[in-house]
């Protein structure tokens, strides 16, 4: 007689035990140590630089080096005061009694000053209407432009300019002449608020005849 196998249905099949995965953390605690032990190791061991001084030797002065001074006798002395009234005068400031003729103050205003500015600067603001017609045509970058027309202004034959106001004076007759300065093509000029006694009294002198 046959037998007959014990157990359910199944046809005597063996059931796959799925594997288990590991866990995929990391313990890090091993990497920090390492960290701090380098850290450490570098600490101890790493000399820190300590900056020098550089020895720089320089040249001696040349004696016979010539002082770019400021040639009075091509300067123009500008006397700003009340009523936007101006007075100037050309060169060095003379006093009265001398061997050398007495300095005369002539009188105008801000509607002419720029005429007698440009007319004793001719020549450069002739240099510096050609350069300015070379950059509106494109013949020149603009950092050539303003290169070339700041050399223009401080050629030492230019006219220079002193500014002189009185207590009379308004701050914006300061302002205006500073701008004439620019468009007359002067690069050298000084602003002072005072007046040397002999520029004063003639001033009121001046003022008083005319």
């Amino acid at each position: 007689m046959a037998q007959v196998p014990e157990g359910g249905g199944g046809g005597g099949r063996h059931e796959k035990k799925r594997a288990k995965k590991g866990s995929t953390h990391i313990d890090m605690t091993p990497m920090v140590d390492l960290a701090f032990l380098l850290l450490t190791f570098f600490i101890l061991t790493t000399t820190m630089y300590r900056p020098s001084s550089l020895q720089m030797t320089f040249p001696a002065p040349d004696e016979n080096a010539v002082k770019n001074e400021t040639k009075l006798s091509n300067a123009i002395t500008l006397l700003l005061t009340g009523n936007d009234e101006v007075y100037y005068y050309f060169g060095e400031f003379i006093l009265a009694g001398g061997e050398k003729p007495p300095t005369v103050l002539e009188k105008t205003d801000f509607s002419n000053v720029q005429k007698i500015l440009v007319e004793r600067n001719k020549e450069t603001v002739t240099l510096l209407h050609d350069l300015a017609k070379q950059y509106n045509d494109k013949k020149l970058t603009e950092e050539e432009y303003t290169a070339k027309r700041r050399e223009l202004k401080s050629k030492p034959d230019n006219l220079k300019a002193i500014i002189k106001t009185d207590k009379d004076a308004k701050y914006r007759n300061m302002i205006d002449m500073v701008d004439e300065m620019d468009i007359s093509g002067i690069g050298s000029y000084g602003v002072m608020d005072s007046l040397k006694v002999g520029e004063l009294q003639l001033l009121n002198a001046t003022k008083g005849t005319l």
